[in-house]
């Protein structure tokens, strides 16, 4: 069983920062790509961030320059600096990963989601 235990939202005011975390727990292989979702209200969750294995990382225009993404291998944990925050950042993050588990000789690779946090920028 694989689980993505994901916190670090909150209440911030335009112009605050926060910082997500979300770690990786269970009978793990490995951990490949993550990323980071989101949602607002009325409308479709959107890519805000990925990273790979390596560290690669790619991000939406609208978070690029005051998001950063990065991870920790040996926690398993990606974590998701949100600075310059805007009330148009006001959504549902989710934690996303693509996790490989072994069941006796058989590898398999999987994505899985958090359950999310809240993020709430306003004054």
């Amino acid at each position: 069983q694989v689980q993505l235990l994901e916190s670090g939202g909150g209440l911030v005011q335009p112009g605050g920062s926060l910082r997500l975390s979300c770690a990786a727990a269970g009978s793990i292989s490995s951990v490949n790509a993550m990323g980071w979702y989101r949602q607002a209200p009325g409308k479709q969750r959107e890519l805000v961030a990925t990273i790979t294995w390596n560290g690669r990382t790619d991000y939406a225009d609208s978070v690029k320059g005051r998001f950063t993404i990065s991870r920790d291998n040996a926690k398993r944990t990606a974590y998701l600096q949100c600075d310059s925050l805007k009330p148009e950042d006001t959504a549902v993050y989710y934690c996303n990963a693509d996790v490989t588990t072994k069941r006796g000789s058989f590898y398999s690779t999987n994505t899985h989601w958090g359950q999310g946090t809240l993020v709430t920028v306003s004054s």
